[in-house]
């Protein structure tokens, strides 16, 4: 069926004040009401914008919380049946069966409430007085477009809005209570970025119970560019939203849905870190996490050509430098031995003299080396990445996410690679491995506390910000900033492992080369500098455990990861028909 025609959406930032329900939804209305009036056919409100966020328990919030349907709504139904619009309003609600109580959203549109969501992933604020929500991830077809919902924590987990894409969303409607970083926030944009469809962000902003909200409210397309936005005080922010565009599918140009392997996916139902991981990962004296402490990563980052010994002379050279600077690891863009053009003719075996010439480099500098070069594997060609170090070849990944140029010459791979070192527990991803954000779970949830991935990706993941007026405290970033948002950042922090990203630079093309940290809320961020020409970074980790039978460091806890609930993720690892 065709797309509906594009239209209007309007997010609403607003600062609620407690224990003032009425005054606050009096605004909010008028808000609405204006929005409405100039032309908006999608109204989103922030979360908890009835009433405020930060309640103490029940007994507070008691007073508070309604049903869905009930007052609220209804007054919200009478906006958008007179000016035929969708509205998405946040607010407390009590399940009248139960007793129990939500932090919900519904959408109402010109008939009344068409569906609720409850926030399934909570935050520090809802285990004090509410459930996790029952009622996750539905997408709801409107005769403007396929609309889903997500309450702020939620979409930290990229497994929501995947979800809700692969049941065809064209929008994500984000209600949120955001803090403690500069909006609109990278987690925002990469949901957008890699489902290649809009988010629609209504964040609140002001300070309640000494908790500083960040504002920001803003339209992301489908490409990640955030389209229109706010940074502080009660506003209106308006956009336009073409819901073909979202149904394109593509990230970088590359069909994103059509490259999934659901099959390679199974472990997105398990959840390894609810339990204390130095056990869990030696449980029956099975593959336990290899002991490390501090160590030196390095990625460098330069534009192979086609001649196999230039490629190696370069990397020799990288490989001194990175000796020097005390490197461990050294990681090396995608085809970086074998180079980017006409691959099948240039592809080598394993066995062959250009990967023992690489082995040499490595075991001659003392380091682990990962580099990308096409493999002849008999018959077949893969993209791939070989490990060596100072034991010699260590082994090889062969791309499982094939791009449309790989499709001209390769075989998909068809597993993951993950090696114990020194260092630590090392996984291998390359290129557009890196686009599709079940590849870097899959990885963390086996134990790795760093993946290294060569890639050969084109501009369009990273964005700068301009700054902010809110008035954050120390050391949250208020200053504008190039590298505001970069989608790799968002992967190593979203999986709390160290991910060292080595791309190669071009005509217009800046590579964007990076490590990343394991904590992205974590000021100053960790991370190497962003490369944008030719050269090498390093960053220090400290993977070494306290004196504690358990984790004492957030690579080897990975405590975002441990807050996801698989039991809502099943469609992610089903084949096919999911996706209208």
């Amino acid at each position: 069926m065709p797309a509906p025609a594009p239209f209007k959406v309007a997010s609403i930032q607003f600062e609620p004040t407690m224990f003032a329900k009425e005054a606050n939804i009096a605004s909010l209305a008028r808000m609405c009401s204006e929005a409405a009036q100039d032309g908006a056919r999608l109204i989103v409100m922030p979360e908890m914008g009835t009433t405020g966020y930060c309640w103490y328990d029940r007994a507070e919030v008691a007073s508070e919380v309604e049903t869905i349907p009930g007052p609220t709504t209804e007054l919200f139904h009478e906006i958008a049946a007179a000016h035929d619009c969708y509205i998405v309003v946040g607010m407390p609600e009590v399940d009248p069966v139960t007793d129990l109580y939500y932090n919900s959203a519904a959408l109402i549109g010109p008939e009344g409430v068409i569906g609720t969501h409850r926030k399934s992933h909570p935050y520090i604020s809802e285990p004090k007085w509410a459930a996790s929500g029952d009622i996750a991830h539905q997408v709801f077809d409107t005769p403007i477009g396929r609309i889903a919902i997500l309450i702020c924590m939620d979409l930290h987990f990229f497994e929501t809005v995947r979800l809700e894409t692969l049941a065809g969303a064209d929008v994500i409607c984000h209600i949120s209570n955001w803090l403690a970083e500069r909006t609109p926030a990278p987690y925002w944009i990469t949901r957008a970025f890699e489902n290649g469809c809009y988010v629609v962000e209504a964040n609140r902003w002001g300070l309640e119970r000494t908790v500083q909200f960040s504002g920001g409210s803003c339209l992301i397309g489908p490409d990640g560019r955030v389209e229109a936005q706010v940074d502080a005080g009660d506003a209106i922010v308006t956009g336009m939203i073409d819901p073909a565009r979202a149904r394109v599918g593509r990230v970088l140009g590359e069909p994103v849905f059509e490259m999934r392997r659901p099959a390679l996916y199974k472990t997105l139902m398990t959840n390894s870190f609810t339990w204390n991981s130095l056990d869990y990962f030696r449980l029956y004296g099975y593959q336990p996490l290899p002991r490390a402490g501090a160590s030196t990563l390095a990625v460098a980052q330069f534009a192979p050509g086609d001649d196999s010994a230039a490629n190696l002379a370069r990397i020799a050279a990288f490989a001194a430098e990175a000796q020097a600077a005390g490197a461990a690891l050294l990681v090396l863009p995608e085809l970086a031995l074998t180079g980017p053009h006409d691959p099948a003719a240039r592809a080598e075996p394993v066995e062959g003299a250009l990967i023992d010439r690489f082995t040499r480099i490595a075991m001659r500098h003392r380091l682990h080396i990962v580099a990308g070069f096409a493999e002849r594997a008999g018959a077949r060609l893969y993209n791939a990445v070989v490990l060596a170090g100072p034991e010699g070849r260590v082994g090889v990944y062969r791309k499982i996410h094939l791009s449309q140029a790989d499709l001209d010459w390769a075989t998909a791979g068809d597993d993951w690679a993950v090696f114990d070192l020194p260092f630590g527990r090392l996984g291998l991803l390359t290129g557009t491995d890196a686009l599709l954000p079940e590849s870097v779970r899959v990885l963390a949830l086996a134990g790795c506390d760093i993946v290294a991935c060569p890639a050969a990706l084109p501009p369009g993941f990273t964005g700068a910000h301009a700054g902010t007026t809110i008035p954050h405290n120390f050391p949250i970033p208020k200053a504008a900033d190039p590298w505001h948002w970069h989608a790799l950042r968002t992967r190593s922090g979203e999986n709390n492992l160290h991910l060292v990203f080595a791309n190669v630079p071009g005509a217009g093309n800046p590579g964007a080369s990076g490590i990343f940290g394991a904590d992205t809320f974590a000021f100053p961020r960790q991370e190497s500098a962003i490369l944008e020409g030719e050269g090498l970074a390093t960053l220090a980790i400290d993977l070494t455990n306290a004196d504690t039978p358990y984790p004492s460091t957030v690579v080897r806890r990975k405590d975002l990861v441990t807050m996801r609930l698989p039991h809502h993720y099943l469609p992610l690892v089903l084949d096919g028909g999911l996706r209208p």
